[in-house]
């Protein structure tokens, strides 16, 4: 069935690449724009450099953020990322996100609603969330009980969801419908999902609650306590799933219902680093130019120099790292343009 939609993709998540000026914050900073609406989650990396990922969200706050390439704690630098307008953001120095003439991507999602939650055992202390997009964001203190329940508001069940202590070094905690929430796999490293009730407490998400074990990756930590970034599947503007590689240049190709603006892999059966791949660092097929967001490396061609490519339908495979032979990868897909829409372009080839 083809994939309709009555909004506009890139009203709820768009990639924006923008080239560093070294401005400090009191000499008026950087202001990127050209992202077509404020945002409440941007997660930025320099593509030239090893510099750690920079994640901020509108729920802790602008220069707050956290490094979805190590498992450090939260940090604090009024050089970051330090306000959201319109239409971007506004940076200051901070080396990670503005060194002179150094090339940045920034990867952006709206939520908005932050009121009216209500429901489950734990509280979020603040939250943002959008049900058309299916995208959620909530800071939240631990209970250090097995089943407790955070209520969403999506509206429909989380297929993604992720999770960082704020205040001590855990791993990412990720869950993820492609290999159940019996297991939970790190953001943060390559490792293989593992399974233990500990995490999500054996129970896949509804269409109203999350619920956790009791682990310090996810419930136990109350001093900052953790950010959780959950994400229900929108017909033609969302997917999430599973596909298994062939080792072959005419590798599987995935339906997605939409042309893709950026898809993340992991293989799950193997130890294997993630891959990135967005519409804007690779705007013509075959898509090369990826990162790894478990390493802090500058982006290359670690997929090989014809990773994947972009179709109006989904995505192929066509080598390297996302299709190694009978391997079992898992996927996160937001879409450019959907197949059918009546408000906005609809996905053809590119």
């Amino acid at each position: 069935m083809a994939a309709y939609i009555s909004f506009q993709p890139s009203d709820f998540f768009n990639t924006t690449l923008y080239t560093g000026n070294g401005t400090a914050i009191g000499s008026g900073g950087l202001a990127v724009t050209g992202v077509g609406f404020q945002p409440d989650f941007t997660w930025i990396k320099n593509r030239d450099t090893t510099d750690n990922y920079i994640l901020t969200d509108a729920v802790r706050g602008a220069t707050n953020y956290v490094n979805c390439d190590r498992t450090n704690i939260q940090a604090t630098n009024a050089e970051s990322l330090t306000t959201w307008g319109a239409d971007g953001f506004t940076l200051g120095n901070h080396a990670a996100v503005n060194t002179s003439a150094e090339a940045y991507v920034s990867w952006n999602w709206k939520a908005g609603t932050t009121t009216g939650l209500s429901g489950g055992t734990i509280t979020p202390t603040a939250y943002s969330i959008n049900t058309t997009s299916g995208f959620g964001i909530y800071q939240y203190d631990g209970n250090s009980t097995s089943g407790a329940t955070i209520a969403h508001g999506l509206g429909a069940v989380p297929q993604l969801v992720i999770v960082k202590c704020l205040d001590a070094a855990e791993n990412w905690a990720t869950g993820q419908v492609g290999f159940a929430f019996t297991q939970w796999m790190p953001l943060d490293t390559s490792g293989t999902p593992t399974t233990t009730a500990v995490t999500w407490n054996d129970t896949a998400p509804t269409s109203t609650l999350i619920t956790l074990g009791d682990n310090a990756l996810v419930n136990t930590h109350t001093t900052l306590g953790y950010i959780m970034y959950a994400f229900a599947e929108k017909r033609g503007f969302s997917k999430f799933g599973v596909y298994t590689g062939n080792n072959n240049v005419e590798g599987p190709m995935i339906y997605t219902g939409f042309r893709p603006a950026w898809v993340l892999f992991k293989r799950i059966d193997s130890s294997e680093n993630w891959s990135l791949y967005d519409n804007k660092r690779g705007p013509r097929n075959v898509i090369s130019l990826g990162l790894r967001p478990n390493l802090d490396l500058a982006e290359s061609s670690y997929g090989g120099a014809n990773a994947v490519d972009f179709l109006s339908n989904g995505f192929k495979i066509r080598e390297g790292g996302t299709n190694i032979n009978n391997g079992t990868y898992i996927y996160s897909a937001f879409a450019e343009y959907p197949l059918v829409s009546s408000n906005s372009k609809s996905g053809v080839a590119r």
